[in-house]
């Protein structure tokens, strides 16, 4: 098959949303209808050892909940079909920010009691900014919930998009008997606690105005069909383009943990989400269907297998047809990448992999010589932008009880730093490393991870730094000039691009006046080969 036939078939999208709201269980859903797995390891049934599909690290199944990103690759109405799960907590945002930079759609995820929440906001203004398209799934309408119609004003007014509800609920709770399925004019019956994918959890009537409706639902069916009539009275007609352009979201109910409304999401991410599109570099645009390969780096992982202590860099393919056994060069360091092994996902399972297109996420066993960020190509200089990291927010020292594990400490830290686990800052005078981050779960997190995957027993103590600022100059021998003036305050992290560390905004400041011609960034893109102009105002 030709390769732009290949990239139609792809469809990479990311599902996003508040902690709680249910995405992984839709997650595990998608994948049971899509025939990738057959029983969905459900997130409350984690005594019969049952773990969600996606969540693969030790301290997710512990906690039961998503703290690193997972891909899966699946097939459904011949198409391919690459989901990437993203952490909910907002001590994770790193991590999910990157993953959506990789993705050419999103699926937000709301709970329908509690509506759209902080974290949803953060991570939606992020694809706003990437005008990515997105779809809503308005998840629990099986439980006590918000009334639809508040649900989507509110989303219209928080998220400043236009709503265009593709099914609407009749009732909810215990009163919750479906949705009308406005595309094709029926109405989809719910049935509680039915298990099977293939029954799909629903009857399907043809008829909208069915009088034997009214006397099976009841109220319940007259009140929705009244809100559906208002709604439609006053959104605007779905316009796919708008939906591209990320200015409209198509909307669906349902009840993903009842198998409920989970057809009509894997139909419209087929229908409606777009394929891969063409990606910026600094030299050039880069259209997918070009012959030759290009790819982007944009997350690497430790120990998804404890037993061979492994690192995975995760490929978004940009362009072209990958084929195993292909020589690759990291256009940073200009080095090959031998890819005899690299592999497909299905969380924590893997593939070695023959083929793969424009759009689909591949992992490639890393032993330091790729780094977030890096592209790599078949020989010609590109470097793809808009991986953002952030400057940490809370600063930790770290000890180790036993001494004669510091190297092991040394490793762990190093690894977890690659994979923007946490960011490990080397001070530019002594040797205690410090570990920064933008929240508080991180570090438990990657106490955890020490502990389980590297054999040390770290103890975390605040740092006397609570900010930090990514520094560049114009002239080389002005910036270094300021780092042998302020090498107290100077740390490096884990691409050695120097920072400026401080206790009090007002030291930034400071600096700044008297250093004009240093530049103090809060954000920096990859690899430190280009800075965002996010400055300090």
């Amino acid at each position: 098959m030709m390769i732009d036939q290949e990239v139609k078939r792809r469809r990479t999208f990311a599902i996003i949303s508040h902690p709680d709201a249910g995405k992984t269980t839709l997650t595990e859903k998608l994948l049971m209808f899509a025939g990738a797995i057959h029983i969905a390891g459900s997130v409350k049934a984690r005594k019969a050892s049952r773990y969600a599909t996606s969540d693969w690290m030790e301290i997710e199944k512990q906690r039961g909940i998503s703290v690193a990103s997972s891909v899966m690759q699946m097939e459904y109405r011949d198409h391919v079909i690459n989901l990437l799960d993203t952490p909910g907590h907002q001590d994770f945002s790193e991590d999910t920010y990157r993953v959506l930079t990789a993705v050419d759609a999103a699926l937000m995820v709301i709970d329908a009691a509690n509506g759209v929440e902080a974290q949803t906001l953060r991570l939606l203004e992020v694809c706003r900014a990437r005008n990515t398209p997105i779809l809503t799934f308005i998840n629990k309408m099986d439980r006590e919930v918000r009334n639809p119609l508040d649900l989507i004003d509110e989303i219209e007014r928080t998220l400043g998009m236009a709503t265009i509800p593709f099914t609407w609920p009749i009732g909810m709770g215990k009163q919750f008997h479906g949705v009308f399925d406005l595309q094709h004019h029926c109405v989809r019956v719910f049935h509680p606690g039915a298990d099977r994918v293939e029954n799909e959890n629903e009857m399907v009537i043809n008829k909208l105005e069915n009088k034997a409706l009214i006397e099976r639902f009841g109220e319940n069916f007259i009140e929705a069909r009244q809100e559906m009539d208002l709604v439609r009275g006053v959104s605007p007609e779905f316009d796919h383009t708008a939906f591209l352009a990320g200015k409209q979201t198509p909307v669906f109910f349902g009840s993903a943990i009842n198998n409920f409304g989970v057809r009509e999401i894997l139909d419209a991410l087929i229908e409606l989400a777009p394929p891969p599109k063409s990606r910026q570099s600094i030299q050039r645009e880069v259209p997918p269907v070009e012959p030759k390969f290009s790819g982007v780096v944009f997350k690497i992982q430790a120990n998804m297998n404890p037993a061979h202590r492994d690192r995975i860099a995760f490929v978004r393919i940009c362009s072209g047809e990958f084929k195993r056994g292909m020589n690759l060069k990291i256009v940073r360091s200009g080095k090959e990448v031998r890819t005899n092994t690299v592999v497909s996902f299905l969380s924590q399972r893997r593939e070695l992999l023959e083929v793969a297109y424009a759009g689909d996420i591949i992992g490639i066993p890393n032993h330091g010589t790729l780094q977030l960020g890096d592209t790599l190509t078949e020989g010609e200089t590109l470097h793809f932008t808009g991986l953002p990291f952030f400057a940490p927010e809370i600063f930790q020292t770290v000890e180790i009880a036993d001494p004669m594990r510091s190297k092991q400490l040394k490793l762990g830290l190093t690894q977890l730093g690659e994979e923007g686990a946490i960011q490990v800052f080397r001070p530019h005078i002594g040797s205690s490393l410090l570990l920064g981050a933008v929240g508080n779960l991180q570090f438990e997190v990657v106490t955890h991870r020490l502990q389980h995957e590297y054999g040390v027993d770290a103890r975390i103590a605040a740092a006397k730094y609570q900010l930090a600022r990514w520094i560049t100059a114009n002239d080389p021998q002005e910036l270094q000039r300021f780092i042998d003036s302020n090498a107290h305050r100077i740390a490096y992290d884990a691409v050695d691009a120097p920072t400026f560390l401080a206790s009090f905004a007002a030291e930034i400041s400071v600096a700044k006046e008297n250093w004009p011609a240093i530049s103090f960034h809060k954000m920096r893109e990859h690899a430190g080969l280009v800075f965002q102009t996010q400055a300090d105002h």
